[in-house]
């Protein structure tokens, strides 16, 4: 979402580190660069005013107009006032008698209904055992739909129709109590636009459940209309905190950056994709880094850590050293990778490797080649994936029909896979050598904590 404005800062960035001493005029050139990079990421006008006040009060002291890195105190100085604008972290509440009561409000086509889903997987995930509403009764089809993605993420959803929204939440907390739930998650009627019709249900839900958290889910890709359907709610209901959603899109993000200083009311929540599991907890700290190109490792971190397991590692660091990794090995490397998200995400959390792909072809980064690559190996018997060396050419010709593909692209694929074995086993070789500080290491070190 933020790449026009990464690449913006970045290139003011590169020039400010390219001189050896800033003069007043040079931190005003660049941030009037700044100025216009967060304008045009729709960033709000008083947010951009406020930010590069601070920015500047600080940039033009003695300590870095002298400094001998003058460029890189700049940098670090946008970085933290960006963190003081993004906010701090900010957790759930939870009641002190369970269940705790979510409710989450927004307007129509927000992605309330699909928030409420990843929410209640975010907290099983945690130990939780979530209950959905659909309090949603302007809306069959929410109903439908939040019924719909409790099957498919195997959690409870309560419903009712033809009745009221008030009556369906009544009724939910005593099947919550029932079923011992630890929370209860409201999906509430959102409306195109705001209305005090909407407003008076949303008050009255709130006034008669007395939820411990009443969450604001907002579209980022609505730029300064989010903000100000953060301010209407907040001051109609009074938010806790917001969920934005589509931060995996491709537009200017400025709504991100401006909805936490405008409303004064914290993100907890970001939706980054349309799988259920899509939604990360809020650390500004780290879309601070994503925005100024310095990546975010620690998520990158936690996702591979997410999508395998401890003992899963051991053996393919056991395979990789015995040099006994296949395609088989390799075809579930990949589903693991698929699992932490698509690759261009991925790459913008390594830091630096985000501005060195935007030099490749296009499709060089695409998702899509990895369907590809599985549909190469399905098309291989077990004793092919376990022993490549033995594709001859009839056998390479019969997987490429089976597989939809050409001879050349599995060809290809068998050669970038024994070039990537090859270099497995020489960095395993070079980790494991006697007398090496910090005893045997291994490839996969880095996705362990």
């Amino acid at each position: 979402m933020f790449e026009i404005l990464s690449d913006k800062l970045q290139n003011v960035f590169s020039r400010l580190s390219g001189k050896g001493r800033l003069t007043e005029k040079d931190v005003d050139d660049a941030l009037r660069e700044v100025r216009l990079a967060l304008l045009e990421a729709d960033v709000n006008f008083r947010v951009v005013r406020e930010y590069l006040t601070k920015v500047r009060e600080r940039a033009i002291g003695v300590d870095v107009l002298q400094s001998l890195t003058p460029g890189q105190q700049v940098i670090k100085i946008v970085h933290e006032e960006m963190l003081e604008l993004l906010g701090g972290e900010s957790g759930l509440s939870s009641s002190s008698q369970p269940p705790t009561i979510i409710m989450l409000v927004g307007l129509q086509g927000a992605g309330k209904t699909t928030a409420a889903s990843k929410l209640a997987l975010y907290l099983r995930r945690g130990g939780g055992r979530p209950l959905m509403v659909a309090a949603d009764v302007k809306r069959p089809a929410a109903i439908d739909q939040l019924e719909t993605l409790g099957k498919q993420i195997d959690i409870p959803v309560y419903s009712q129709r033809g009745v009221d929204a008030l009556t369906v939440v009544k009724n939910s907390l005593k099947a919550a109590k029932d079923q011992n739930a630890s929370a209860v998650i409201l999906d509430t009627a959102g409306r195109l636009h705001i209305d005090e019709e909407m407003m008076a249900e949303v008050k009255t839900i709130k006034e008669m459940a007395k939820p411990a958290e009443c969450l604001l889910v907002v579209d980022a890709m609505t730029g300064q209309d989010a903000v100000n359907a953060a301010e209407a709610f907040n001051k109609a209901v009074g938010l806790t905190g917001l969920i934005m959603t589509k931060m995996d899109g491709d537009a200017r993000g400025g709504a991100a950056l401006s909805v936490r200083h405008v409303t004064g009311v914290p993100i907890k929540f970001i939706g980054v994709g349309e799988k259920p599991d899509a939604l990360e907890q809020y650390h500004p700290d780290r879309l601070a880094s994503r925005i100024l190109g310095m990546g975010d490792v620690l998520t990158l971190i936690e996702k591979a850590q997410a999508a395998s397991d401890e003992k899963s590692m051991i053996e393919m660091e056991r395979k990789v050293r015995t040099a006994t990794f296949d395609l088989e090995d390799f075809l579930g490397q990949l589903q693991q990778l698929k699992k932490m998200g698509s690759i261009s995400q991925l790459l913008e959390m390594i830091p630096g490797v985000s501005r060195l792909t935007k030099g490749l072809p296009e499709g060089a980064v695409d998702d899509n080649q990895i369907k590809k690559v599985e549909a190469i190996i399905y098309s291989m018997t077990p004793a092919e994936r376990h022993n490549p060396d033995m594709l001859d050419g009839s056998r390479r010709r019969r997987i490429a029909t089976g597989s939809g593909t050409s001879a050349q692209e599995v060809n290809r694929l068998l050669n970038q896979f024994r070039d990537m074995r090859k270099m497995m086993q020489q960095y395993s070789k070079m980790m494991t050598k006697p007398g090496r500080k910090g005893g045997r290491g291994s490839p996969f070190d880095m996705f362990r904590m």
